[in-house]
C-alpha cells in the first residue's frame, strides 16, 4: 500500500513535467503576440518591441523555459503579463468559486444519479428505467452552455426566481451563496446525472442477478436492505470510477459554465488568460488542473481497497 502510493505519487513529476513541455511549445508556437495584446491597437511598432524585451519573449525557446521551470522549482509560476500580478496568487484568489462550483455539482450528481440509477436496476424495464435511459441520452447530447443559458431564460428572466450572473462568496452568506451556485451547479451536472446513473443501473443490474442476492432475498432480508448492502455495495467500483472520471471532467465543464454565468473562478481565468496570450498564467493554471487530475485519480485507486478488500496493489 505505502509502496503504491510512493510510486503514483513519483508518476506525477514525469507527467507534469512532459505537460508543462508541450503547454509551454504550444503556447509559444501558435500565431498571436502577446505584447502586441497588451500593447493595445494604437501603440507602434517601437512600443511593442519594447513589451517584447521586457516579457523576455526575445530571448530564445530554450531560454525562456529554462527560466520559467527554474521558477517552478522553487514554488512560483511567474507574474502574469496581463494582470500584473503573481500567478500563485491569482489561482489562490480563483480557487474559491470554482471548488465551490465543482462541489456543489457533484454532490448534486451523485445525491441524485445514484438513487436513480439504484432504482432503474431495481424496476429494470419499466417506467423509471426507460425514463432514464431517455434522459441520459438527452443528458448527453445537450451542450452545458445550452442548458445554462435555457436555466437563465427560464429560472432568472421569467420567473425570477434566482440571480442572472455572479457569485457571491460563502463567507457572505449561505443564503446568498446557494442562490448564486445552484443555477450553474444545475446545468453543470445534468451531463453527469445522466453518466453516474446510467452506470449505476448497469452495475447493480448485474449485481441483482448474482446467486448471493437471490440468497438474500430468499432468506427474508427487506429489499431496501439486499439493494443498498448487497448490490450497490458490490457494484461500488465502477460507480466510483466514473463518478472520479466526471470529477476529472469537470475541468472543461467549469470553464464554459463560468464564462456563460460570470463566475469568477479558475475557468474564467483561463479564458481571458487565453484571450490576452498570458503565457505564465495559462501554464500555471493548466499545471494546476493536471495536478488536480492526477490527484483524483489516486484517490479513485485507493477508494478500491476500502470498496473492495480483495483488491491489493
Amino acid at each position: 500500500m505505502t509502496g503504491f502510493l510512493i510510486k503514483r505519487i513519483a508518476a506525477t513529476i514525469p507527467v507534469l513535467l512532459i505537460v508543462a513541455v508541450l503547454v509551454f511549445l504550444m503556447l509559444r508556437l501558435t500565431p498571436g503576440d502577446p505584447a502586441a495584446i497588451i500593447a493595445g491597437d494604437a501603440a507602434s511598432a517601437e512600443n511593442i518591441q519594447q513589451i517584447r524585451e521586457q516579457l523576455g519573449l526575445e530571448k530564445p525557446l530554450p531560454v525562456q523555459f529554462g527560466i520559467w521551470f527554474s521558477q517552478l522549482l522553487q514554488g512560483e509560476l511567474g507574474e502574469s503579463y496581463y494582470f500584473k500580478m503573481q500567478v500563485t496568487e491569482l489561482i489562490a484568489q480563483r480557487l474559491e468559486p470554482t471548488f465551490a462550483l465543482a462541489f456543489v455539482t457533484i454532490v448534486l450528481a451523485v445525491g441524485v444519479s445514484v438513487p436513480l440509477g439504484v432504482l432503474a436496476a431495481w424496476r429494470h424495464g419499466g417506467w423509471l428505467d426507460r425514463a432514464l435511459m431517455g434522459f441520459s441520452v438527452l443528458g448527453f447530447s445537450l451542450p452545458v452552455f445550452v442548458l445554462g443559458y435555457l436555466l437563465i431564460w427560464l429560472v432568472s428572466i421569467k420567473l425570477e426566481w434566482l440571480p442572472v450572473q455572479g457569485y457571491s462568496r460563502l463567507a457572505d452568506g449561505i443564503v446568498p451563496f446557494l442562490r448564486h451556485i445552484i443555477l450553474p451547479a444545475l446545468a453543470l451536472a445534468v451531463i453527469y446525472i445522466a453518466l453516474i446513473a446510467r452506470v449505476t443501473r448497469a452495475a447493480v443490474a448485474e449485481v441483482l442477478t448474482e446467486d448471493y442476492v437471490r440468497t438474500a432475498r430468499a432468506k427474508g432480508l427487506p429489499e431496501m436492505r439486499v439493494l443498498i448492502r448487497h448490490a450497490l455495495a458490490n457494484a461500488a467500483v465502477p460507480i466510483v470510477t466514473v463518478i472520479g472520471i466526471g470529477i476529472a471532467l469537470l475541468i472543461g465543464g467549469v470553464v464554459v459554465t463560468e464564462s456563460v454565468f460570470g463566475i469568477p473562478g479558475l475557468g474564467r481565468l483561463t479564458v481571458d488568460a487565453v484571450l490576452a496570450r498570458d503565457f505564465p498564467t495559462i501554464q500555471g493554471v493548466i499545471l494546476f488542473f493536471s495536478f488536480v487530475y492526477v490527484l483524483i485519480n489516486l484517490l479513485v485507486d485507493l477508494s478500491y481497497l476500502v470498496f473492495d478488500p480483495r483488491i491489493r496493489y
